[in-house]
């Protein structure tokens, strides 16, 4: 076992803050020859050991491979992503063909979405177990076979079974995407990693329809799944090319580390299994999660999420029914129309490249040079009102059928201030339990897609009934509530964690 200060920072700065400049980390730590960025001064945490099987110190071009392969996975599925958004263009032709109402077709796609959410989580468990790689590999052979399957189904019974299953599969890169990033960058990367990764989550529920529109207005609606299954098939044959396991296990030291085998055999889980003796048990992996919501600020963190990301999904996948009566817009036009979240995913994606570390670099400097995982929130302060502006002015614009720019406008107010926020929190769980990286993010994919769950079934209706004006102005009004376990968390955050106590896994 490893026992010096600078194997430790990571736990020490996980109980009592995380130091980064090297001099005050050796002064602190009584620890000398910190391995530092290349800034030299920055200091490394976890410190890399000096095997070159170790992924931190795997080449820049390498990582950042891995980081795109699981991004563009985590664009496919469905939920707010390319495979359940396309669907929300395509049930009106699947409607008409089916001889069923919008809103019948539309449960495979809230099928879809729920399943997103379970199936993280039995993700990263089951990674915990049988490793990172063959898990992405073989959920990703899956959710290319129940892409097909969407695609070829003959009846609608069909295509809500494979779509549910689809949902299950496809999400591995979104609810395991952060053990990945956690494994191969180091702690001072992170956000701008997670910058990157989420700018794909939040991307993919408006590039589906708008690539799905030009589809489906001169072909079959299935034409716009077999595109889908075409994307699925390239993020899989990029793992099989490019993938690797990330999972290295540092409270081993390089002589000790286990066969890493041929690459073949990490893919499909051989070398994995050959060595699960020295990662969990099964039941300590399948526990994992369970013991990840436990705590305080993870629950608290999920809930705000759940609350937030709500209307996301139910904006998205309702889009359709609405804009269409309003404004007179056939496929096209509704596809076109998705181009103004796009727009605000990579504004909310560039802004958040800076702004992220900004507030790190600001509170190391007022804090003695000390970072706690609470200073993440900040950067809610300032998406919320960008959240709240957006949903007000989609309610005015539907309810006074105001020009639909201004309708545009809103939309993407939401979703630059949903962009900003989701890496804050991302970023705040991780430093908070980075032994949890999976879990974590899991929590908050099932945050975000039963919040979706539940406003699917209810959006149109809710909206009709009360109006547009009362129902949008009613979710501006829920997110600001939700709002307030922010200040609640930075206030009492630390404390409620030190109270939980460390997570103590076998493995990280």
């Amino acid at each position: 076992m490893f026992t010096s200060v600078s194997d430790d920072l990571g736990t020490r700065g996980e109980k009592d803050g995380y130091v980064l400049d090297a001099k005050q980390a050796e002064n602190e730590y009584h620890e000398q020859a910190l391995k530092v960025a290349r800034d030299g001064h920055t200091v490394l945490i976890p410190q890399p050991s000096d095997d070159p099987d170790d992924p931190l110190n795997w080449s820049t071009a390498k990582k950042h491979a891995i980081l795109f392969i699981v991004g563009a996975t985590a664009l496919l599925p469905g939920q707010s992503d390319y495979g359940s958004a396309t669907g929300a263009v395509t049930l009106l032709q699947q409607a008409t063909i089916w001889n069923m109402s919008q809103d019948v077709v539309n449960h495979s796609q809230v099928g879809n979405v729920f399943m997103l959410g379970a199936g993280g989580v039995i993700v990263v468990a089951l990674s915990a177990y049988f490793g990172r790689l063959p898990i992405l590999f073989w959920f990703t052979v899956a959710a290319f076979a129940t892409a097909a399957g969407c695609a070829g189904a003959e009846n609608f019974e069909g295509f809500m079974a494979v779509r549910i299953l689809n949902g299950f599969f496809s999400t591995v890169a979104q609810g395991g995407g952060l053990m990945f990033i956690k494994d191969i960058f180091f702690f001072h990367e992170h956000a701008r990693k997670i910058n990157i990764w989420d700018a794909f989550i939040i991307l993919s529920p408006y590039l589906g329809p708008f690539v799905a529109a030009f589809v489906i207005s001169s072909l079959l609606w299935r034409w716009a799944f077999w595109i889908y299954t075409i994307e699925t098939g390239l993020c899989l044959a990029a793992t099989v090319l490019f993938a690797d396991e990330t999972y290295y296990n540092r409270k081993l030291p390089a002589a000790q580390q286990p066969p890493r085998g041929k690459r073949w055999e990490r893919l499909v889980g051989i070398s994995q299994w050959r060595s699960r003796h020295l990662r969990n048990s099964f039941r300590e992996a399948m526990m994992r999660p369970v013991l990840v919501l436990m705590k305080p600020v993870v629950a608290l963190s999920t809930l705000y999420y759940l609350i937030t990301f709500a209307w996301v999904v139910g904006i998205n996948t309702t889009l359709s029914i609405f804009v269409t009566p309003l404004y007179g817009f056939g496929p096209v036009q509704i596809g076109l129309f998705y181009f103004t979240p796009m727009i605000a995913t990579v504004l909310g994606q560039v802004f958040g490249h800076w702004f992220h570390d900004a507030i790190a670099n600001h509170y190391l400097r007022t804090h003695g040079g000390r970072f706690e995982p609470e200073a993440r929130l900040r950067a809610v302060y300032f998406s919320t009102p960008f959240m709240c502006t957006g949903l007000v002015v989609i309610g005015f614009a539907f309810e006074k059928a105001y020009h639909w720019i201004i309708l545009a406008v809103g939309w993407g107010l939401f979703v630059f201030g949903v962009m900003i926020t989701t890496v804050a929190l991302q970023a705040y769980l991780l430093d908070s339990y980075p032994e949890a990286s999976g879990e974590v993010a899991a929590w908050i994919n099932f945050g975000r897609t039963t919040g979706g769950f539940i406003v699917s079934y209810f959006q149109v209706t809710w909206a009709n009934k009360l109006g547009t004006e009362a129902s949008f102005g009613t979710q501006a009004a829920i997110s600001f509530a939700a709002f307030l376990l922010i200040p609640l968390m930075q206030w009492k955050g630390k404390e409620l964690r030190h109270r939980a106590g460390p997570l103590n896994f076998h493995t990280s």
